[in-house]
């Protein structure tokens, strides 16, 4: 494992460029994500171990690839990769970092048991996000849809957890650890609501994107690849180690190491492209596109967007 993370971090570092006094320099590889995501660890974990010089880490997501900050690649949920191709077809989904299995707490006080009982309730969430197409799906398995609620979207999220227990709202929905914070405030009141047995109603795929363009130049796809080849040793020693991480994901969330731990089993960390990627976004697509009053893409245009010759290079001898 230390001698995977050794050959990525002098791939890294070989990627240079000349300075105007003709002397190469190493040019850290620039990557952004949310900062305050415990699906992030593997990205803290690698980016640890090779260094800053080698690569940076900056709080952000797939805009920072189109507006000028430089990024070389970023990372979100594949909802956030399907909005942002439309306007940047050239984007590309390169390897799931991690699974976000998420759950709807809500409170028993508000005459809620079932899901059926959210119909017209109000429900912290995100719309525009992994979490609110979450909510669509669940409550799809019970005849209702996202319009049959009232969705509250609360900045920042933190503010969730006391508009639950202040009764504000009747339910919460999104990315760890925000709802358990919730399901805490409200103690014994709470009722939670997950796919725990079968997942197949939806998981967060939180990826890792970059552009053609920077695949394309030879240079910047070495550093990717490299980069890449750290993230899977960093993914197998967090699914072997989970403790040995949580410490930075604490450091870098401003979360509490207890919280992590309690909302571990609700991440996963492949480390690989899943193989049911196109499936979901395909699906997903359409439900966007509605959202937005344009044409679903068919599999093909969206199978543009995932490029496995990156993880194939990074796996290779």
């Amino acid at each position: 494992m230390r001698s995977l993370i050794l050959v990525a971090g002098a791939l890294l570092a070989g990627a240079t460029s000349i300075d105007f006094l003709g002397i190469a320099q190493a040019q850290p590889l620039k990557v952004y994500g949310n900062m305050t995501t415990i699906e992030l660890a593997p990205v803290l974990l690698a980016a640890k171990q090779l260094g800053p010089s080698v690569v940076t880490v900056t709080n952000g997501g797939i805009p920072n690839l189109y507006d000028g900050s430089g990024a070389d690649v970023a990372t979100n949920a594949e909802t956030q990769a399907l909005r942002q191709s439309v306007d940047h077809p050239d984007l590309r989904v390169i390897l799931t970092v991690s699974e976000g299995f998420y759950r709807i707490v809500a409170r028993r006080s508000a005459g809620i048991n079932s899901l059926q009982d959210l119909r017209g309730k109000k429900i912290a969430t995100i719309a525009t996000t992994s979490s609110g197409y979450y909510l669509h799906k669940m409550l799809g398995t019970v005849g209702m849809s996202i319009d049959n609620v009232t969705v509250v979207p609360l900045n920042p999220l933190s503010k969730m957890p006391a508009a639950l227990a202040n009764r504000e709202i009747d339910a919460v929905t999104i990315w760890e650890p925000e709802v358990q914070r919730a399901a805490d405030a409200i103690g014994a009141d709470a009722i939670e609501f997950q796919q725990v047995q079968n997942r197949t109603v939806y998981r967060e795929l939180f990826n890792l994107n970059t552009t053609a363009a920077n695949l394309a130049n030879p240079a910047k796809r070495k550093q990717i690849v490299a980069f890449v080849r750290a993230l899977l040793t960093a993914s197998a020693e967090i699914r072997q180690q989970p403790k040995t991480v949580w410490p930075l994901v604490s450091q870098a969330t401003g979360y509490d190491e207890k919280l992590i731990e309690k909302v571990w089993r609700h991440e996963g960390y492949p480390g690989l492209l899943v193989p049911d990627l196109l499936d979901v976004i395909a699906e997903e697509d359409a439900y966007i596109a509605r959202e937005r009053g344009r044409t679903p893409r068919t599999r093909s245009e969206l199978a543009v967007l995932i490029d496995a010759s990156v993880l194939r290079e990074a796996m290779s001898p």
